[in-house]
């Protein structure tokens, strides 16, 4: 059985040597998932998109992660790159402080906004810092405003 493990930098050691003796194997690729609560990521393990080679990406450079269907993709600041993860094991992932869900298929690091123009039908268009425009659904749109304090 592989195991990904999402834990603090200084229980990682002590965790990994115990799994290990009881034959469980550590792998970031793995699509199980220990992690410790109220512990969240500084960095997500993607796969560059024209290479497949992986890389490491601070959660502080990420922009906005969007899904299309069965493919996500991680826009930062050093480029956009795949995840293998589903869009919801991110989320659960990352710190709900910065990031922000915006849509079923969206999520926006707060820090990271350039603009955030209104619309007429309850909806919000946002100008990352990267120039990538995105919507904030109508389903999203009081949890974002709340958020904001708009």
């Amino acid at each position: 059985m592989k195991i990904r493990l999402a834990v603090s930098k200084e229980r990682y050691p002590e965790l990994r040597a115990a799994l290990e003796s009881h034959g469980i194997e550590i792998d970031d690729t793995a699509d199980f998932i220990l992690c410790e609560d109220n512990h969240f990521v500084d960095s997500l393990l993607v796969r560059d998109r024209e290479t497949g080679e992986k890389v490491v990406v601070s959660a502080e450079d990420i922009v906005l992660i969007e899904t299309y269907g069965h493919s996500v993709e991680v826009h930062s600041t050093k480029g956009t790159f795949r995840s293998p993860d589903r869009l919801y094991k991110i989320y659960s992932l990352l710190d709900q402080s910065k990031f922000i869900r915006i849509s079923n298929s969206v999520i926006i690091a707060k820090n990271k906004i350039l603009k955030i123009t209104p619309t007429l039908s309850m909806k919000f268009i946002l100008t990352m810092i990267n120039g990538e425009k995105v919507d904030v659904t109508r389903n999203y749109y009081y949890i974002f405003k709340e958020a904001f304090g708009i």
